[in-house]
């Protein structure tokens, strides 16, 4: 059974249709890749997905609700432009950030703040790109949610970095029968990581289905796959 389903999705923005009509399932426990080229539409569905918007037509499901009060309560939303205060510390934004959250595990926050590297009494406003990426890293996996939408989180962050951050966070940090969207363009890092990928071109999903069958069918990987049909 399907822990997200989309159904026939459109969104309208005055002038722009950013997304046509897409469908796709994903079932729990799976982590999936949202591909595409920017401006594809991938931000807008993790707006939707996460409740900050409203679709225009079409329907969601998550865990067989629609989109709003119960679903935020176990959806960690990680947008590509973070509202993080500038003003505060880290330490204090993560004090912050906890009080939103009955589960929140700061054992687990302390350890991946150590292991990201991001210095406590450093005010967010002062952080780099990246460091500020790797914050909303902390914030998403430090409490029991059940679903976490990754809109491009490896902004900013160097390719070393990125690889070693996506292992840990996968490997170790990930909890069990925790469902993870992932959207980004740079396919070939998160390849093998994923259990199922959505390409989506133009706000048109142009393919979807389980990594390994589509390898072994194509005898390609994801990323000569995202280039047939990108173009």
């Amino acid at each position: 059974m399907a822990y997200i389903e989309v159904k026939e999705l459109w969104k309208a923005y005055p002038g722009v249709w950013p997304l046509k009509g897409i469908s796709f399932e994903v079932r729990k426990g799976r982590v999936a890749g949202v591909l595409g080229q920017n401006g594809s539409g991938k931000s807008t569905l993790f707006r939707i997905l996460a409740g900050v918007t409203f679709a225009s037509e079409g329907g969601i499901r998550i865990g067989g609700e629609a989109p709003g009060l119960e679903t935020k309560r176990v959806t960690a939303f990680m947008p590509e432009l973070d509202p993080f205060y500038n003003w505060m510390s880290v330490d204090e934004l993560i004090v912050f950030v906890s009080g939103f959250y009955d589960s929140w595990d700061s054992d687990r926050a302390g350890e991946l703040i150590d292991f990201l590297e991001l210095p406590g009494d450093q005010k967010v406003g002062v952080l780099s790109r990246g460091q500020r990426g790797r914050l909303k890293v902390v914030t998403a996996f430090s409490w029991e949610s059940e679903l976490i939408l990754m809109d491009e989180p490896l902004g900013g962050i160097d390719q070393p970095s990125r690889r070693k951050m996506l292992d840990a966070l996968f490997n170790r940090f990930r909890r069990a029968e925790q469902t993870i969207l992932i959207s980004t363009h740079l396919v070939d890092e998160v390849e093998p990581f994923l259990d199922d990928v959505i390409y989506i071109r133009d706000g048109e999903v142009t393919l979807v289905g389980d990594v390994e069958q589509l390898r072994t069918e194509r005898s390609q990987s994801l990323s000569e796959i995202f280039e047939e049909v990108a173009t």
